[in-house]
Formats: C-alpha cells, sequence, structure tokens
C-alpha cells in the first residue's frame, strides 16, 4: 500500500470520530481524565507510524484502535501505582474537627471527567445509560481494584458490548481465556457488591436547589438534603464523614461554609456536579474545587470534593480562573 494511499485511507476524522468513546474507555482504564487524554493521544501517534500494516480485511478501523488502545494501557499499568479507592474505602471515617489527614498524590486518587469528554453523543438512550453508569466514581474505582487485563475485558465486553471474539483479538489472546476473564473480574465486583448505583431522575432539580442553597449559605436548607447515610470527602485528603448529622456538624463548625463562594453546575461521572469559586485574598472568585454529587431518594447520598490543582480541574471542564457569571454546562 503506497503513502498516498494510506493516508487517503485514513482521514484524520475518521480516526477523531472515535476520540470521546476511546477516552472513556482509557479514563476506566487508568482512573484518570489526563491520562485518559495522553492514552489516546499516544494510540493515534501509534496508529499513524503503523499505518502501513493495517489489513482492513483482518479488523475494522475501530478494533483497531481499541488493540492501539489496549495495549498502551495495560504497559503503562505494568509501571503506574494503582490508584486509590476512594476515600471511603481507606478506613474508618473521621472524627468532626481540623485533622482532615496528610494530603496524598494526584496519582493516588480516582479523579472526576467531564461527561461531555466520555460519552459519545452518537450513543442511543440504552448505551448511554450503561456508558453514564460505568464512569460513576464508586464504579471507576472499583474497576482499579482488578487486575489490568481482567479489567480490560470486563470494559470491552460488559461496557462497550464488544463480542468475545473480539475482545480477543484486541487483546491477542483466545475466546476461552477472555471468558475465563470476565467471569473472574464479575465475580470480583458482584462479591464487592460494586455494580453501579441506579441514577436519581431528579438530580438535576436537586442540583439546582443545591446550588441556591449553597450561594446564600444557608446551612439549614443543605442539610435538609443530605442523606441520613450520605458521606462526604475531599481529596487529595483522606478525611471523610458518614452520616448527616456528622455532615451537619462539620457544615455548622465551619462557621460561614459556603463564604461568599459561586458555583457553576457541570456533569460529570455521569451524574451532577458543581465547580465552586472561592474569593481570594483580594476578592476576586477563583477556583477552589470540584464536587461530584451522587442523589438517591431525593438526597445527597455522597458528595466527593476534589481540592487539589482546582484550576487544572476547572480548565478540562472549560471554566475560566476567574468566575463569570456565563460560564458554561457541561
Amino acid at each position: 500500500m503506497t503513502e498516498d494511499k494510506v493516508d487517503e485511507q485514513f482521514p484524520t476524522g475518521e480516526w477523531e470520530a472515535y476520540r470521546v468513546e476511546l477516552v472513556g474507555f482509557c479514563y476506566r482504564m487508568l482512573g484518570s481524565p489526563f491520562d485518559a487524554e495522553d492514552a489516546v493521544q499516544e494510540t493515534f501517534i501509534r496508529a499513524w507510524r503503523g499505518r502501513s500494516e493495517y489489513d482492513e480485511s483482518r479488523a475494522s478501523v475501530r478494533t483497531w484502535l481499541y488493540t492501539i488502545a489496549t495495549n498502551h494501557c495495560l504497559d503503562v499499568l505494568k509501571s503506574a501505582r494503582r490508584r486509590r479507592e476512594l476515600a471511603v474505602d481507606m478506613g474508618p471515617p473521621f472524627s468532626v474537627g481540623p485533622e482532615f489527614g496528610t494530603p496524598l498524590p494526584e496519582t493516588s486518587w480516582v479523579l472526576p471527567v467531564p461527561d461531555s469528554r466520555v460519552l459519545p453523543a452518537t450513543a442511543d438512550p440504552a448505551e448511554h445509560l450503561i456508558l453514564r453508569e460505568s464512569i460513576r466514581l464508586a464504579f471507576v474505582a472499583a474497576l482499579q481494584l482488578l487486575p489490568a487485563r481482567q479489567r480490560a475485558v470486563l470494559i470491552l465486553r460488559d461496557v462497550l458490548a464488544c463480542s468475545a471474539i473480539e475482545t480477543a483479538e484486541i487483546l491477542g489472546v483466545s475466546v476461552a481465556s477472555v471468558t475465563s476473564a470476565l467471569q473472574r473480574a464479575r465475580r470480583a465486583m458482584a462479591v464487592k457488591q460494586l455494580a453501579p448505583a441506579p441514577l436519581d431522575s431528579a438530580s438535576e432539580s436537586l442540583l439546582r436547589r443545591y446550588c441556591e442553597l449553597f450561594e446564600n449559605d444557608d446551612v439549614d436548607g443543605l442539610v435538609k438534603l443530605l442523606h441520613e447515610d450520605g458521606t462526604t470527602s475531599m481529596p487529595p485528603y483522606p478525611w471523610w464523614l458518614r452520616g448527616r448529622a456528622a455532615m451537619e456538624a462539620a457544615l455548622r463548625a465551619s462557621g460561614s461554609p459556603c463564604g461568599g463562594s459561586r458555583v457553576v453546575p457541570v456533569h460529570a461521572n455521569g451524574t451532577t456536579a458543581v465547580a465552586q469559586y472561592a474569593p481570594d485574598e483580594q476578592g476576586v472568585l477563583r477556583p477552589f474545587g470540584l464536587t461530584v454529587i451522587e442523589w438517591r431518594d431525593g438526597l445527597m447520598i455522597a458528595g466527593t470534593t476534589f481540592l487539589d490543582q482546582p484550576s487544572k480541574m476547572f480548565r478540562l471542564f472549560g471554566l475560566s480562573d476567574e468566575f463569570r457569571e456565563a460560564a458554561s454546562y457541561t
């Protein structure tokens, strides 16, 4: 195949059509949107370098790209430190007070991702629901506990609905090996009861109410939104609390917890989230943290506020380093 024919067969647009789903796959594998974006960029570079070896009679472009992406993720995971579970899985809850524990490096945590970066707009409603559930923070954190190849098999088979034959081709193993790995991965997830929780259909209206209460510094109203068994945590600190009483005590102990902040609602990890801007020493509203919020039965069951490098996180969501009234809803 000549260079001209290769370039004609692989227009950039065709590869770009798979970018979002590939970023979603790599995010589930690696637990970081930044690592996932890097992995897909590396996938395209490797594909370009090896484009003359591609044989369309053996695999579709999509399967070929997934093969490259999977191999790259497996290579990364051989040398990378495994990202931890969420704070709630690291140990018992903290007591209400000033102690937050020693902050852990960014590579320790599963990080949030904008829905728009990982959920293809072309997915039908049923596929979209599965894809949304499979990027929930708790589910992605659970995936990190699986051996890398089991993780890949579970994502390819149960999330992306690849056939056993296609999955075997992507991983370069037998169908029997894929079947065995899938069974082990499913058992591990079932034992830990790590299936995605159902989405709350009222989450959007609940988020609007949360934003209103937050910006009005209405602690009483915020407490009414807390689930009796809810949790709150603040990566990079291992600190976390469980239960409405503990969370209420923490809110009231902080005096004015919202402190003149403004919040921008965003879509993250298949659920609701808010980007919080807080005033700096000059009173300018700057990125403070991004909170991913899970709802159950009309109440907040989990709030995870990511405080590390907020400006970097906000840029991922298309938000600026200074609050703007008309900030986008991602």
